[in-house]
């Protein structure tokens, strides 16, 4: 029989990307894999040595705030040693702004989201990763990150900001839409979409949120 394994959901800050009821939409899924889920409202736990040892993987969804020193040296900690860690959009590239060390972490931040909360953009598949495996091109209406990156990170789906007559930069700027990060024995996933409640029921990126939790988790 195998063991199960323990994710632990973290979810608040700015509530704009609704951290409730967004991280409830896959709760079940993890469930449904046997995974134990311990859901959590503060970020009090990453500072619980015992419980971050025990996380096979972390969920976050929580958008801006700050971060506590013990609360991100015990994720830091827990990722190198061998727990996944997993997110999308705000929920895990635009945390904590003014933390580097976590910034280092998940290998992105967040800079601009150009022409505003609806823009109809596409999401180019780049990789032949599983997380990716059998999910074609495919365009969103919605908030379309400018990401500021790292080539560490594997990049596997990307999106491009063509600028418009007015804007100040002059040529078209790619950023990452999906990546995974190997960080000392841990796995990071994050997914740059996901603004809107609606977009993570889109099967393309519904599918690829689900199959990368699966595959950060230890």
């Amino acid at each position: 029989m195998t063991e199960q394994r323990r994710a632990l959901v973290v979810r608040g800050g700015w509530d704009g990307h609704a951290p409730e009821e967004a991280v409830e939409l896959f709760v079940p899924f993890l469930r449904e894999h046997d995974f134990d889920v311990v859901v959590e409202g503060t970020l009090e736990a990453y500072a619980d040595p015992d419980l971050m040892a025990a996380t096979d993987l972390v969920v976050q969804c929580w958008t801006m705030g700050d971060i506590l020193a013990d609360e991100l040296r015990g994720l830091r900690t827990a990722v190198a040693a061998g727990t996944g860690f997993a997110g999308w959009h705000g929920g895990i590239v635009d945390s904590f702004r003014v933390a580097t060390d976590y910034l280092q972490l998940v290998g992105a931040q967040f800079a601009a989201h150009p022409g505003g909360p609806l823009v109809e953009h596409t999401i180019a598949v780049t990789g032949d990763h599983p997380i990716v495996e059998g999910v074609h091109d495919f365009t969103l209406r919605s908030e379309q990150y400018w990401l500021l990156t790292d080539p560490l990170n594997d990049v596997l789906a990307t999106t491009t900001i063509t600028p418009g007559p007015d804007d100040p930069w002059h040529q078209p700027v790619t950023s990452p839409a999906v990546w995974t990060r190997r960080w000392g024995a841990g796995r990071v996933f994050v997914c740059a979409p996901g603004h809107l409640l609606a977009d993570l029921e889109i099967p393309q990126v519904r599918t690829i949120i689900e199959r990368g939790l699966l595959w950060a988790a230890r």
